[in-house]
């Protein structure tokens, strides 16, 4: 908001100051030899002291429309910068609390084939055993890790409306 106010300021500084130049050229509007400013239908007569004074009003307003336009942006800069920073960090717990699932997932299968070992060894000591199956290894451990697929051009409205 403060960015589009600043811009409003600037742009309005720099119309009205270029009216002023741009609209009294030639030697009729000397303010020194009876000829008279106009901006937009006002007519400043009078001294040279008097347009000096609108001059400096109208370069404090394009000096408060660019301090407010380059606030605006600065403001800006440092939001996004913080949305990145809290987007790394946002990651970074992602991937700790991801890494201790798959140890506690890891411990928990290392807990489970111990158990039926014993089992195993128990029921061999007792001299019941009975044909138990092998237990599968993990999938991680058979396939190889699949690679993710390269993303391919964007488009604006998805896919092709309709086949080449």
């Amino acid at each position: 908001m403060i960015l589009i106010l600043g811009l409003i300021i600037l742009i309005a500084a720099m119309v009205v100051g270029l009216a002023g130049i741009f609209g009294n050229t030639g030697s009729g509007h000397d303010l020194g030899g009876g000829g008279d400013f106009s901006i937009f239908g006002y007519h400043a007569t009078g001294s040279t002291g008097a347009l000096f004074l609108i001059g400096i009003i109208v370069g404090a307003a394009a000096l408060l429309g660019l301090a407010l336009v380059v606030m605006g942006a600065r403001r800006s800069a440092r939001r996004s910068t913080r949305a990145r920073r809290e987007l790394g960090t946002s990651r970074r717990e992602a991937t700790a609390v991801e890494r201790e699932h798959e140890r506690e997932r890891d411990d928990l299968i290392k807990q489970r084939d111990d158990a039926r070992a014993e089992t195993m060894r128990d029921d061999a000591r007792a001299g019941t055993t009975a044909p138990v199956a092998e237990p599968a290894a993990p999938a991680a451990e058979t396939t190889a890790p699949v690679a993710e697929a390269p993303r391919g051009r964007g488009r604006w409205f998805g896919h092709r409306a309709a086949p080449r």
